[in-house]
């Protein structure tokens, strides 16, 4: 038996050895995947404790990975670590009630005002719909921002769900066919969203640029960048409503 390094637990020295390569080698993409999300996190938010909890996905994708079945440790580890991260976020859940509860207000406007209208809702009808000022819909579209920082990880599954395909646990042919109904009714959603919000979502979740990259791209200020990708979001959110309250679609992958 030997004690393991980083971890203080007692091993087998045979399995040990390999276990602590694995971690000392993936220690830097913890912190890689830490900072990462710090760009996208208030300031609230401490960088050490997602290094401490990326850390333990790190152990625990060295206890549990299996070679040979599609999937290179640093792939599977960076998802763990990543899980990690955004499960100890959500435990602490920092974010008031009154903002979720306006998140929902703001969701449900949309769905009226682009149900009589039949387009887009601009953010002036929203803001008349909840019978509030122009600048306090859009401060509570920033709060918004910082309460749903993986909106779209949540709306499509997120890292979770790769998490289990990579474990191989089977999908039935059932929720294949939800899966694929879903992604359908997603890409319809993200194609219809008005130019610029889609624009928006694209730079950020797929070209992972940050707020004040995107703004010097479309020449506006980091806040209205993050208005403009807190309204795409929650007319998403709206749009995918029925799949979203029945929970489909976080159980789909």
């Amino acid at each position: 038996m030997t004690r393991n390094r980083l971890t203080g637990y007692e091993t087998v020295s045979a399995t040990a050895s390999g276990h602590d390569e694995l971690i000392a080698d993936h220690v830097e993409l913890v912190h890689r995947i830490a900072h990462h999300l710090m760009a996208r996190l208030p300031a609230s938010v401490q960088v050490d404790d997602l290094i401490q909890a990326g850390m333990v996905g790190l152990l625990e994708a060295a206890r549990q990975f299996e070679g040979g079945q599609g999937a290179t440790f640093a792939t599977y580890a960076g998802i763990r670590i990543r899980g990690a991260m955004i499960d100890e976020l959500r435990r602490s859940d920092w974010t008031p009630r009154s903002v979720h509860r306006n998140s929902r207000r703001i969701a449900q406007a949309v769905q009226m005002v682009e149900a009589r209208e039949g387009r887009a809702a601009r953010g002036s009808e929203v803001a008349a719909e909840l019978e509030v000022p122009i600048d306090q819909y859009y401060e509570m579209l920033q709060d918004h921002a910082g309460a749903h920082l993986f909106a779209l990880d949540d709306l499509g599954g997120g890292e979770d769900g790769a998490d289990r395909v990579i474990e191989g646990q089977e999908v039935s042919p059932g929720r294949h066919l939800e899966a694929g109904e879903f992604r359908e009714e997603l890409s319809q959603a993200l194609g219809d969203l008005p130019e610029r919000e889609r624009l928006v979502l694209s730079l950020y979740y797929i070209e992972e640029l940050n707020l004040r990259e995107i703004g010097a791209v479309l020449g506006v200020t980091e806040s209205r960048v993050s208005q403009i990708r807190s309204q795409a979001v929650i007319r998403l959110r709206a749009r995918l409503g029925s799949w979203l309250e029945d929970g489909t679609a976080l159980q789909l992958f």
